[in-house]
């Protein structure tokens, strides 16, 4: 490990993340994957949390982060410590991720967010409306249900069921038999494709 041992800049913490990068790339460990996230996850996820304020958002983030990170952790070198390469993708993924959101206004009120802290409350309630109001909110459901159907059928599933039937993660999770990380990484997905459609409506 010449090119560890040559640089004296690393700390001990540094030295030992850098052996269990080792260990997963080399050997396949998939515990030593298990310990570095286990390690930093509750460091990025908070540090992501003060970024976007809002702790679903925060939690989706941090299991993307991750995920973008062991992707490309035959790219990382140590001539700087893992933290710092993990917190500067997990930073930036969540900058694509604000400003993906900010360019998702199109005509749906208050787009992406709700008092839950749900990521695509489109305020389609409809009381108190004029006849007009009404028509148009009628129109604004009737657009979100179209763009839902362009989703692929599991992404589909999971978005109709968080956002038109309202249900929670956890029962999602139990609804469709599947590990609550996994709802949440997958809605996340499906938030990305809505957004892309959205953009690409907008254009035309």
């Amino acid at each position: 490990m010449s090119e560890l041992e040559s640089d004296s800049n690393l700390s001990t913490k540094a030295v030992y993340d850098y052996n269990l990068i080792r260990a997963a790339l080399d050997n396949g460990d998939q515990k030593a994957y298990a310990e570095l996230m286990g390690r930093y996850r509750d460091s990025v996820y908070f540090m992501l949390l003060r970024m976007v304020n809002n702790k679903d958002d925060a939690d989706d983030l941090t299991i993307e982060a991750f995920g973008k990170a062991f992707k490309r952790l035959h790219q990382y070198t140590p001539s700087f410590a893992f933290s710092t390469w993990l917190f500067k993708i997990a930073t930036n993924n969540c900058i694509d991720f604000i400003r993906r959101k900010k360019m998702v206004t199109l005509s749906i009120d208050r787009t992406f967010e709700n008092s839950e802290g749900g990521e695509m409350s489109m305020d389609l309630k409809a009381e108190g409306l004029n006849p007009e109001e009404h028509m148009v909110q009628k129109q604004k459901v009737k657009l979100m249900h179209d763009i839902v159907l362009k989703l692929k059928p599991r992404y589909r599933e999971l978005v109709e069921m968080r956002y038109f039937e309202e249900l929670s993660y956890e029962e999602i999770a139990e609804k469709l038999q599947l590990p609550l990380g996994t709802v949440k990484a997958q809605l996340f997905r499906a938030r990305e494709f809505l957004a892309n459609i959205l953009k690409k409506s907008e254009e035309k």
